[in-house]
């Protein structure tokens, strides 16, 4: 990308480079590095040659996530975050003596290749042990040894009625060890010589007790033990194991979210290794390890020293992960315990990613772990997508669901409300039909009980009325001027108008004839000898 760009108005506006930073550590020195992203791998190791006096020919910068780059590489085409953080190695270059006033403190701190030669079985055996580890009175960073590999070979000790001294020949050389080297650490009891003897520690007074009880009924108090036992002898600096049944730690580390799944390190302890202590004071002690493996992973620990543990452990993991894992342990001899496995959780099955051996550095371990990590991350991002995809394909699907049932209760609501209404109006219809056969019942049995029309040539005296209804219609009627009112009534409800809906008018004056004694006679309602009457209905 040019370093100016020009916007339309033509004002040329500098373009400010992106710069990262770099946390650089080489044994026990660390640099801090600013570098614009268009810097090449090259131009840091020029600048760490100066900053550190190391030749960039026998330089390696470790770290990088993408694996080892080349020095020509663009730092902008590595896509890296903000903050960086790089180590150096040195395979060719050994530490000198004496570089500084913390040089005997380092030498403790550090890790010495002991080659030993046995003469009589023409063997070679590499140790690793730290600094502070002791020959007799003297320990290995102030004996004179050569650092970090020191060559010796071994003999039977003379009998004791011979009061010659035993003989060591000692022969010297100095082999840097780089981390890609693997070593092949052999277990010193087999040429009949303990670690412990070895490093004037024979003294029963030392026996460790057991790292975990053997036949441990309950897996939790057996992780309990362990991890008390472990502190004791190494730390409170430690991984945080998981105090549970492998198969509690597996449903931890595998069945959770994608989002919340981790590693399953599964680290098997071997008081009878001689690496074992190495491995446990410099490897699974160190800060940046107990870190990492914190943050990444869900680790689980068993110890393998006595056979019915060792039985325990493989049919554990014969059952949860497989013979091949089991096969995989009983391969391993004694010499190259401890062990650490990574095992990563998947769909169908589980995977063992590496196995990890005692023999091992920091750096290595380091490594290991991140490319494992490397993997699980790749792997967790597709279960990641396809776990928010079917979320989302069964959110959709809920909803739907949802949306389908409030339909299905809108209709059943609507179909409900519907039958009311139509039952209702069965109803209402049942009992208007109840009301006018009542009604016609009532008016029949009127009809029937009105006096006969008397004839119009009768000697009685006849009062003829006309009754209008509010139809506009008329009703004509000759009755016997001594009729009762109630007669009068009872034929205007035979022909519909009951008394109790209706009210009977004269025309002129007004008067209300419903509202006189229906015992009156139409003499007495002065309805004689005829009037004109019509019906209205009550308010």
């Amino acid at each position: 990308l040019p370093p100016y760009c020009v916007s339309s108005s033509r004002h040329i506006v500098e373009r400010q480079p992106r710069m990262l930073n770099f946390r650089v550590e080489y044994r026990q020195r660390t640099v801090e590095l600013v570098l614009e992203e268009g810097s090449t791998v090259g131009e840091i190791k020029q600048i760490l040659e100066t900053e550190l006096a190391v030749p960039v020919s026998k330089m390696q910068l470790k770290g990088w996530k993408s694996g080892d780059v080349s020095d020509s590489t663009v730092l902008r085409s590595l896509h890296l975050p903000k903050n960086n953080s790089l180590y150096v190695l040195t395979p060719d270059i050994a530490p000198t003596a004496s570089t500084s006033k913390n040089s005997l403190q380092e030498s403790l701190n550090q890790n010495f290749l002991l080659i030993i030669s046995h003469r009589e079985a023409q063997r070679d055996y590499s140790l690793n042990f730290p600094g502070s580890r002791t020959i007799q009175e003297m320990t290995l960073a102030v004996s004179g040894i050569s650092y970090p590999c020191h060559h010796l070979s071994v003999c039977r000790r003379s009998s004791p009625a011979n009061s010659q001294e035993p003989t060591e020949e000692v022969r010297t050389y100095v082999h840097m060890v780089s981390d890609s080297e693997g070593d092949d650490f052999e277990d010193a009891s087999e040429f009949g010589v303990d670690d412990s003897e070895m490093f004037g520690m024979g003294s029963s007074t030392c026996r460790k007790s057991p790292m975990m009880p053997e036949n441990s009924e309950n897996e939790a108090d057996a992780l309990l033990h362990f991890t008390a036992e472990f502190s004791s002898r190494y730390g409170e600096t430690h991984p945080m194991f998981y105090i549970g049944s492998l198969e509690a730690a597996s449903q931890e580390a595998f069945y959770g979210k994608a989002r919340d799944r981790k590693l399953l390190a599964i680290y098997l302890h071997n008081d009878d290794s001689v690496l074992s202590n190495v491995f446990c004071s410099q490897m699974m002690c160190a800060d940046s390890i107990v870190s990492y493996l914190s943050q990444n992973f869900i680790t689980w620990a068993w110890d393998v020293t006595k056979e019915a543990n060792k039985a325990r452990l493989l049919t554990m993991c014969t059952r949860h992960f497989g013979s091949v894992v089991t096969q995989t342990i009983r391969t391993y001899k004694t010499d190259q315990f401890p062990l650490l496995l990574i095992v990563m959780g998947k769909r169908t099955s589980n995977e063992v990613l590496n196995v990890i051996q005692g023999n091992t550095t920091v750096d290595e371990l380091m490594m290991r772990l991140m490319g494992a990590m490397e993997i699980f991350t790749a792997q967790q991002q597709e279960d990641i997508k396809d776990e928010d995809e079917r979320e989302a394909r069964e959110t959709v699907k809920r909803e739907q669901d949802e949306a389908y049932r409030l339909s299905l209760e809108a209709d059943r609501k609507k179909r409900e409300a519907q039958e009311r209404e139509e039952a209702e109006q069965v109803r209402l219809e049942q009992m208007r039909k109840e009301q006018e056969e009542e009604k016609e019942a009532i008016r029949l049995s009127l009809e029937q009980a009105l006096p006969p029309e008397p004839d119009e040539d009768s000697a009685e005296q006849i009062s003829k009325l006309r009754i209008r209804t509010p139809s506009g219609e008329f009703l004509e009627r000759r009755f016997l001027g001594s009729c009762k009112l109630q007669v009068l009534f009872d034929f205007v409800a035979s022909k519909g108008y009951p008394f109790e809906e209706f009210k009977l008018l004269t025309t002129f004056p007004r008067r209300n004839i419903t509202q006189l004694d229906p015992g009156s006679t139409l003499l007495e309602a002065k309805l004689f000898p005829q009037e004109t009457l019509f019906l209205e209905a009550k308010e």
